[in-house]
């Protein structure tokens, strides 16, 4: 996944997702038929707008496909055994690298 955080909007375009995921459109536009809870709101022309509700979705399934090495199977078995573990164990890693952060910057006020 990219380092630089998408910037604070309510609505995304699909090309801001994929560069954002380092994936292809084609492969988003892939996840949204095999995966039926994803589904981004379109305009009258059909353009894909992404909330942040959508990208955190994105993620998880990035996360167990692109990370984890799931198939698409598994991760959408994974996603119907255990939606709420995979957020929680995310939220957890999130909350330990700023711990992790927090502790070093400290370090190194401590050594200044």
């Amino acid at each position: 996944m990219a380092q630089k955080p998408l910037p604070d909007k309510l609505y995304y375009g699909i090309g801001e997702v994929a560069n954002y995921f380092g994936v292809s459109q084609s492969l988003l536009r892939f996840w949204e038929s095999e995966f039926s809870f994803l589904k981004p709101k379109r305009n009258k022309k059909g353009t894909r707008f992404y909330a942040k509700k959508d990208i955190d979705q994105i993620e998880e399934i990035f996360f167990l496909v692109k990370t984890k090495g799931y198939t698409l199977q598994g991760a959408k078995d994974a996603f119907a055994k255990s939606k709420k573990g995979i957020s929680k164990n995310e939220a957890v890693k999130n909350e330990l690298l700023a711990i992790k952060k927090e502790l070093l910057r400290l370090k190194i006020k401590l050594y200044e």
